[in-house]
Parts: structure tokens; sequence; C-alpha cells
């Protein structure tokens, strides 16, 4: 007879990809997951989660679509056609298909395709990177598809630096949240928001769609998108004009100011009416809740960088808080990047001095054009798709499922659950879920270090990310205690164990019940300009870039058009119901995914609520479910990122709408929001 072992509550961590990094009361019976709700071992989450992580992750882990055993593809490229095989089986394959690729054309030949799948320090790359780096594989720049425009604008002021934990917003009067939907990707700065608004601050809102937030603040600006660069250089230009700078601060604090200034001063109120699309009374009243507030806290999101001029966009927007002193105390700077305070040691985990010298480096938003390319030497004839799934996330769809469709590239895939881009793999390797390994956790928007054991058994046949390249290492011959160490040793490698707030507690061996607060020296809070001073060259914020005028040339912010030939633009936000493309497999998803349009395009199209349309381009076509709304602007479309294939009725996601071409002005990123479309009509939602 069965016995049944109660339910049990155990701590985690949730690793997906967004800046609150929540801690988690795991509820687990018979070695299954069945609940997930929010602990208060992290202050700054206490106890709260997103709707996504509390109704989705039994079903991701133990779903139908979960791969518990390894798999060959005995199909067609694509169909998705697998037959079980053992780890030794596959080991063998892989280690035979890379050998290949080595063989023939040398090392650079192999190309891991990763991305932020898991946020672990272990798990989101360790073993995984020592493996491709004693390989000599090609090495893959991650950060322009998403996250590396809006890191390098704020590392261009700031240096390494770690910014304003968003718990210090309650101290300010003055709140700009700008480009970031928090009620959907940063939900904990709205409960800070909430107790500042009660304290007596204003609340601005900067974004395209009236998002739900909106609804409850003091302002709300309904920008165009990506440009932002104008509205925030010419709010720095009102300001001068007022002489409400502080120049006391500007001259203590920062380098730069004059060529930054002569840039400014080009972007006038006109320019925000006509190509912000924002009144002009609108924009003087901005003005006017910067000169008359104390103390101003901003918070930006990753929707500016998403368009040609969103290094410049956030470059410029953040330089605000430094032209207006709101530095050096409480209640003032910049929310963003304090997870910098925690003291990683990425270049001792990943093991970067195995790198050969002179191995090249691809653009992840190159990956398509690069697999396709027939004069590339040397070529790339394998590569392992893992942490990613790069069907459902990269701009110009089409392109790379053509890519992925090579008959001659070697694919290995791994991932938790089967996803379109596993689809197209040779060999799958049955990953485990976070669940079911340790790993640390520092994070990209709040400051606390935390750890997480299993609090399940590895689900079928699946393996932890470490398990797997330490396999494979040994596989192919690497050996040495950099690839036998244990999960232990790497989360030891994976922060500096001799940092005094560790409080002589290595870091594999923190409390999993409660989290570790990064502050400044001495246990002092985090202020910039205060307890913390800018890491750049200078040592002050520096509003001319020398590095990126080098670089890309963009030492000061300017706004650059790309010219529009489709009546509409089409951005592609955070969804509800998933963090990027993770729980894309979950029923909640696995339906058409709905496109927002304001009612005056609506009528022009002669469309309605709920219609079927086909929203279109020169690159693709791709169905969706109609809402007719004016939270969006008109002009402006709004659909949900992450989608997966089956959800449109064309086999396409409206990823296959977005270029590839066009990028931003830093870092080469990725330019989702320079989407131009249009839209007709396909039927009504249940009619044949």
């Amino acid at each position: 007879m069965n016995q049944h072992v109660g339910k049990q509550t155990l701590p985690s961590v949730c690793p997906l990809d967004c800046p609150d990094t929540c801690s988690l009361s795991a509820f687990v019976q018979d070695g299954k997951l069945v609940d997930v709700k929010g602990s208060h071992a992290n202050p700054y989450t206490d106890g709260v989660i997103c709707n996504k992580v509390a109704r989705y992750y039994p079903e991701f882990v133990h779903g139908k679509n979960r791969l518990t055993h390894p798999l060959r593809r005995t199909g067609p490229r694509g169909s998705g056609t697998y037959t079980r095989i053992t780890w030794e089986e596959a080991l063998d394959l892989v280690s035979e298909g890379f050998s290949k690729a080595i063989k023939t054309h040398g090392p650079q030949s192999v190309m891991p395709f990763n991305y932020a799948g898991p946020h672990g320090e272990l798990a989101g790359g360790s073993m995984d990177r020592r493996f491709f780096h004693k390989m000599g594989a090609t090495l893959l720049n991650r950060g322009p598809l998403c996250g590396a425009v809006r890191g390098t604008a704020y590392t261009s002021l700031f240096g390494a630096a770690p910014g304003m934990p968003p718990e210090q917003a309650v101290h300010s009067d003055l709140i700009i949240v700008w480009g970031n939907n928090v009620t959907v990707s940063n939900l904990h700065l709205m409960r800070v928001l909430k107790d500042a608004r009660a304290k007596g601050a204003k609340l601005v809102i900067v974004d395209p769609k009236r998002i739900k937030v909106a609804e409850q603040c003091d302002l709300f600006v309904q920008i165009h998108p990506g440009t932002d660069v104008i509205l925030a250089m010419a709010l720095a230009a009102e300001l001068e004009r007022r002489d409400a700078l502080d120049m006391a601060f500007i001259e203590n604090w920062t380098v730069g100011f004059e060529p930054f200034m002569a840039q400014a001063r080009r972007y006038s109120v006109d320019d925000v009416v006509s190509e912000c699309g924002i009144p002009e009374a609108q924009f003087l009243e901005i003005a006017d809740l910067f000169e008359s507030s104390n103390n101003i806290a901003a918070s930006f999101g990753n929707g500016i960088e998403r368009g040609r001029s969103g290094g410049s966009g956030l470059r410029a927007a953040m330089a605000l808080q430094a032209l207006t002193g709101n530095h050096g105390r409480l209640g003032a700077g910049v929310i963003a990047k304090s997870g910098l305070s925690a003291p990683k040691t990425q270049a001792r985990l990943h093991s970067n001095d195995l790198i050969p010298n002179g191995t090249r480096t691809f653009n992840i938003v190159d990956v398509a054009e690069k697999l396709l390319d027939k004069t590339l030497d040397p070529p790339v004839m394998a590569t392992m798709i893992y942490n990613h799934n790069p069907v459902a996330t990269h701009p110009d769809q089409v392109n790379l499922i053509k890519a992925l469709m090579r008959d001659d590239l070697f694919i290995v895939g791994s991932d938790i659950v089967m996803t379109d881009s596993m689809a197209f793999a040779d060999v799958i390797l049955p990953a485990a879920s976070h669940f079911e390994y340790d790993d640390i956790y520092g994070a990209y928007g709040q400051n606390y270090v935390q750890r997480a054991a299993p609090v399940i058994p590895c689900v079928g046949e699946s393996l932890p990310n470490t398990e797997i390249f330490r396999r494979l290492a040994a596989r192919c011959g690497y050996d040495g205690a950099i690839f036998t160490a244990s999960d232990e040793q790497l989360m030891d490698d994976a922060m500096d164990g001799a940092d005094p707030r560790f409080n002589d507690v290595q870091p594999s061996q923190i409390a999993m019940d409660s989290s570790l607060e990064m502050n400044g020296p001495d246990g002092h809070e985090l202020i910039m300009c205060k307890t913390v001073i800018p890491a750049t060259k200078s040592g002050k914020i520096e509003l001319f870039s020398d590095d990126l005028q080098t670089r890309f040339g963009y030492g000061v912010p300017r706004y650059e058009p790309v010219p529009q030939d489709q009546p509409l633009t089409l951005i592609t936000p955070s969804s509800s119901k998933r963090t990027n493309a993770t729980f894309g497999g979950c029923e909640a998803s696995d339906c058409i995914e709905i496109v927002e349009m304001n009612p005056t395009d609506a009528e022009a199209r002669g469309l309605v609520d709920a219609d079927k349309v086909t929203v279109w381009n020169d690159r693709a076509e791709v169905t969706l479910r109609l809402v007719v709304t004016d939270a969006t602007r008109k002009g402006v479309l709004y659909s949900p990122k992450g989608t997966w294939l089956n959800t449109s009725d064309t086999g396409l996601t409206a990823n296959a709408l977005i270029p590839s071409d066009i990028r931003t002005d830093i870092e080469d990123g990725a330019c989702y929001n320079e989407t131009f479309v249009d839209v007709r009509k396909s039927y009504k939602i249940g009619q044949p």
C-alpha cells in the first residue's frame, strides 16, 4: 500500500528574468510541486509574487510538455519527432557532433546559443561557460538581445556602482516610472509607490500605453515609442531656462555638462509636441514637478531600450537626476542596478582564463545571419541551445527558423520543457527546473543575495545544467578540478566569500530562510554620491561619455528616427501570463494572443473588438485577436511578447514581424519597437 507524505513547505527562490527575484515557499507532496506562494525570506518581495509564478509553475514542472528523458530526432528537422535514448547514448551523440565540427573546421565552428532562462548564478552560467571556454568555441555577446543597452546607458553615467534600491523611493516626493510596466514585470515596486503616495509623493508614468498603474498616478504621459530622448533632453533645456538645475551638484559630481547641454538645447517644446505626441501643457507640468520637488526617484524599464535611440533615451532620462541634484540623499536617485552591490566573481565562476586568445565573438542578434552566411570562416557547424527559446524571443523569426533548418548544422537542445526551439534539435538533453537543484541568486533589481536547495527530486532523468556540462566535459576529455567542481564549490566560486557582508559564512552555506542585504560600506544604505561613489574613470557622473563616443559615436544622447514604411507601430512588452517565453507552453498561453488597438485605428479599418485579425508587413503575417481600447495611443499596437508558434494560424508569432537589421544607437541591440505593420480582418472568433 502506498504511503502518502504530508504536504511540506520548503524555501525556494524565483529564477526568472525579472528584477525582483522573489523568495518563494514551495509546497510539495509525494515528491511533486503542488503549489507556489511568496515567502517573507526576502524583505523586499515580502510574501508577494506575481500571478504567473503562482499559477503556472506546477504545470511547467510536471505538465505535458516536461522533458524527462534524453531524446534523438527521428523525423524531419522541426517536426518534433523523437525517440527516447539513454544518457550515455545522448552524450556520445553530442560528443561526436561537436568533435566532427571541430575536426573539420576548428573549435570556433561550435557555438553556444544561450541567454537568460534561469538567473541563478550556477544554472545561468557556470560549468557551461567553463566547458565552451575550454573547447575554444565561438563566444556570444548576449546582452544586445535585451538588457545591454539599459545596462550600458547606466554604467556610462555611473560606472558599475549600485544604484538606488527601490525601497528608498518611499522617501521621495516625486517618483517617475518611465517605460516600466511595474504591475507586470516589477511588481514589488508597486508597494513602494503606494506607501510613498500615502505620504504625499506625486507619481508620474511615462509609457506608450495607459498601463494599470497609470490609472492611479498624478500624471500620465503617453509618449510615442522611441522618442524618450527628445522628452528628456527638452526637459533638461527647459529646466536650464528656468534656472532650475543644481549647478553646485553639477560642479561637484559631474563631468561633461557643457557638451551634454549643448545637445539638449537643440530640443524644443515643439519637438516634444510633434515627435513625442505630448501636449505642451503636459510637458510644462512635468517641468513644474521637477522644479518643485525636493527628492525625485526615477525607475526606468527595458521598454526604452527597444528603439533605435534607446541608449540615448535612457542616458538622457537618467541624467535628469544628476542635472537636478537628485542624488546624495534618501529618496533621490535612479532606481536601477542595486544588484551590483553583490560581490559576484563571474570571471572565476566562468573560468574566463580558459578562453583562447583571438576567439571571435558574435552578437546574439546576428545568430541567424551568421548561421546562414556561406562565406563565414570558419562556419558554425554545431550549436547548443540551452537556457533560451530563440524561436520565441528573437527578431526576424522567419530567418532564424530558416537558419535552424540547415541540414548540415548539428543542434543540441537542453531545456525543461519541449519548446519551439527544441523541435529543431538533433539531440535533446532534459534539464532540471530550479526546484530540483542548488543555486545562489543575486538580482538586478534589488540588493539581496539568496540561496535555494532542491525541494523535489529531478523529474524523470532530467539533470541540472551543472551536471549536464560536467558529463559533457568528461565525455570530451576535459579534466581537472574546475570540471569536477561540486555545486557547493561553484556557489563559493560565484561570490566573494571574504566579503564582510557574508559574516564569515561561505556563500554555499548562507541560510535559505532569509536573505543577505548587500548594503554599502559599514552597513550604510546605498546612496549614490554619498555612501556610493560613481565607479567611472573620473569618479563622477559622466554626462559626456568618452567610451560611448569612441565605440559608437554617442558621447551625448541624440535622436535618430527610423523611417516608417507602414502606418502602425507594434510594441511587444511583457505579458501577464509569461516571463519572456517561459510558461508559453502552459494552457493559459496555448491560445491566440491579443493585439490592442486604438478605436480610431480600428474604425478606419472596419475592425471591431474580438475580430480575428492579421497583422502584417513585408516580413510576415501573424493572426491575433483584436482588443479595441483607448489605453493604446493612436498609431500604436500593443501585443504581449513570448508567444509560441501554435498560437497563430500562420505558424509565426509577432517576432516574425520584428526587424533584425535595425539596431540601437549603442551596443548594437535589437530594436523590437521599430516594428511597423498594418492590420486587416481575418474573421470573427468562433466563425469557421
